[in-house]
């Protein structure tokens, strides 16, 4: 296999020249008005895609995505802090041409393997035990250390600009899993709940904290939430435990902000969330993403059955484009009328667009999302 130029998690980044201002943006979404359908691409290409573009003639241009025509929100994310707060635990174990064995900021070893990922795999966590959580617990607790920085003037400027103005929240499942792991926490549900309700009702104190002094002063837009708890067989936990665990915190935190006029509560998982949508909806949520069709997550069937309760982004199967023209057509044809009339749906590939997606490929998924766009705009 040829060397790779662009092996970095921070290599895959694409500009998509964001122009749609904030009121369009959160009009659109929250179904109040639909002029102009929104196209982008939400995560960009996966490792060794662009090697692979370039052999086949990818103009620097296209290489960083400026060559292609999106239409992409404005949004600025404010410098506070609602997770981890915790000294840098970094420690290099072992690199090779392979891969690189190290530890990372909150304790977990991970293994980074080279050329073939961006995201390190995780083989041991820093939590077991209720004892292993107490002598962290501190480190997601509240400090004023987590308003240090200017996020006064970081709000004034995005709002100058146009910038929807968006705060982060730990995930109900993701925090825990960082700290445990995707089995443990399942297991957890039942044979430790009283630690996942102490971790999670840390992280809703001090977000709240956090995000009180912050709503008070500037509007906050968007509540973001980052879970990854499914897969193509389901979620890693069902609807009663989004109401027991997640609900409590989701609800307390989006209350507050909503009632200070935030417009959007944004969820993003892979795989199919199906059977917790509805529990969802009733804790706050209204916007899911990146919603991937190879595990179910059909948005024009979902929008048939949530109406106006649920915003997407992304919805496209990224999968198709390493398939035929006529294939690419059918997606797009069956995708985009819909959601082109019904507005809140930032169209775009359900996730990284994978190797093997041939360049012209590519270019003919641009050109015919517009050109079909373009004809059911026209109609509305």
């Amino acid at each position: 296999m040829a060397k790779l130029r662009w092996i970095r998690h921070e290599d895959m980044a694409i500009d998509t020249r964001a122009s749609v201002r904030r009121e369009e943006y959160l009009d659109y979404m929250t179904f109040q008005a639909n002029d102009r359908p929104l196209l982008t691409e939400l995560f960009g290409p996966l490792v060794g895609l662009k090697e692979e573009w370039e052999s086949q003639g990818a103009t620097p241009k296209e290489l960083d995505f400026t060559a292609f025509e999106f239409r992409a929100p404005l949004i600025g994310h404010l410098p506070v802090r609602t997770g981890w707060m915790g000294p840098d635990r970094y420690e290099s174990i072992e690199e090779t041409e392979d891969h690189h064995l190290y530890r990372d900021g909150i304790g977990r070893l991970m293994k980074l393997y080279k050329g073939r990922a961006t995201i390190p795999l995780p083989l041991e966590y820093p939590v077991r035990t209720m004892d292993d959580w107490l002598a962290i617990k501190g480190e997601f607790e509240f400090t004023d250390e987590r308003l240090a920085e200017d996020w006064r003037k970081a709000a004034a400027d995005h709002l100058a600009a146009g910038r929807a103005v968006m705060v982060n929240m730990p995930g109900a499942f993701a925090a825990p899993r960082e700290l445990m792991g995707d089995e443990a926490v399942c297991l957890a549900y039942y044979d430790q709940p009283e630690l996942l309700h102490d971790m999670i009702d840390t992280f809703r104190q001090t977000t709240c904290r956090v995000l009180d002094v912050v709503s008070r002063e500037v509007q906050v837009d968007i509540l973001f939430v980052h879970e990854d708890m499914a897969g193509k067989s389901g979620p890693l936990a069902g609807p009663q435990h989004v109401r027991e665990f997640f609900a409590p915190y989701y609800c307390t935190v989006w209350e507050m902000l909503s009632d200070r006029g935030a417009r959007l509560f944004e969820q993003d998982s892979d795989g199919d969330m199906r059977p917790v949508v509805e529990a969802f909806l009733d804790a706050g949520i209204n916007v899911m993403f990146p919603c991937e069709p190879a595990a179910g997550m059909d948005i024009v069937r979902l929008r048939e059955r949530y109406g106006r309760r649920l915003a997407f982004s992304g919805g496209i199967d990224k999968h198709v484009l390493r398939g035929t023209r006529d294939e690419i057509v059918a997606e797009l044809e069956y995708k985009i009328p819909p959601m082109v009339a019904t507005g809140g749906c930032v169209l775009g590939l359900d996730h990284r667009i994978p190797n093997g997606t041939p360049l012209d490929n590519y270019r003919f998924y641009i050109a015919k999302a517009w050109e079909i766009i373009n004809r059911e705009a026209a109609k509305l």
